[in-house]
């Protein structure tokens, strides 16, 4: 009994095996394997067309003394610090106006959320005719209020805010996610909250805030994370002008590894870039425990 009961449980693995390697071979191909190669080349001097050679960290060392990849980074900083905020309070606001049970509010939600499931290459598109200074509606309206238009995309002071502005058109993706988080909050917090006497203003300070704190943590991660690769807007938007201020960090490694052939530096690039991320995103989890609140009911 127990010789068959081990021949149908090996059956059974090599069953499971063989249905799970297609997915196997492609993380091994597709995932695995490029993560690793990249370390490599990040030590190299490599251009695909000739046999790549070792070199140290140079390739680090020449990171600390190109002020291109400073300026990347910085530009990139920039739209961090502003988008990442600005998207979270806008999404927790949209979330907040369509908590609310009235009727037809499922329409509402839909049309809020059609935007971030928007191609963005798309988006980036009709965003360049919104900011178009001459027949752009942005421009149009501003005039209608009776100001004078920027130059938006053409102007080094107002580039990397048009494209923070763009990047609130897909707020209703961060909208779902907060509106999840507030249905998932009991009414009865609320109700003790207005026995007590509480306003409006103190419940969303004391009440919804601290139990919708684990998906604002969860928001400002991703938040975090997508920022910090923002590459498409500025890639069909600017190209990264004018005069570089919307040269982001992601647009100038593909630059690097497509433009000038420079595998081994922009493989560099990614793996600085890999770290920033994960020492934000680990400083994130140690700052959390001062102001995320778990339910534990």
């Amino acid at each position: 009994m127990r010789l068959i009961s081990n021949r149908m449980a090996r059956r059974e693995a090599i069953t499971g095996y063989i249905f799970a390697s297609p997915w196997i071979i492609g993380f091994v191909l597709f995932t695995a394997y490029p993560i690793v190669a990249s370390i490599i080349y990040s030590f190299m001097d490599y251009n695909i067309l000739e046999t790549p050679r070792w070199i140290g960290i140079k390739n680090y060392i020449d990171l600390i003394n190109d002020r291109t990849f400073w300026l990347s980074l910085g530009n990139t900083c920039y739209y961090v610090i502003f988008s990442v905020p600005l998207n979270m309070i806008i999404g927790l606001s949209i979330a907040l106006l369509l908590s609310m049970d009235i009727k037809g509010i499922a329409v509402y939600r839909t049309l809020y959320y059609m935007p971030s499931i928007v191609p963005l290459v798309a988006s980036s598109v009709l965003w360049s005719w919104i900011f178009n200074p001459n027949f752009g509606i942005l421009t149009h309206t501003v005039r209608l209020l009776g100001l004078t238009p920027p130059a938006w995309l053409s102007d080094p002071k107002w580039a990397k805010p048009s494209l923070i502005i763009m990047s609130l058109w897909g707020a209703g993706g961060g909208m779902i996610i907060y509106l999840a988080g507030l249905k998932n909050i009991p009414r009865t917090y609320y109700e003790a909250a207005e026995l007590d006497g509480a306003s409006v203003w103190r419940k969303f300070i004391h009440v919804t805030l601290p139990m919708l704190s684990p998906t604002l943590f969860f928001q400002l991660i991703m938040g975090l994370i997508g920022s910090f690769q923002v590459f498409t807007q500025a890639f069909v938007m600017t190209g990264g002008g004018p005069n570089e201020s919307t040269l982001f960090y992601v647009l100038y490694l593909y630059r690097n590894a497509f433009q000038f052939w420079k595998m081994g530096y922009a493989s560099a690039m990614a793996w600085v870039l890999f770290v920033i991320i994960m020492f934000l995103t680990w400083l994130n989890f140690v700052i959390s425990k001062y102001w995320v609140f778990y339910d534990q009911a």
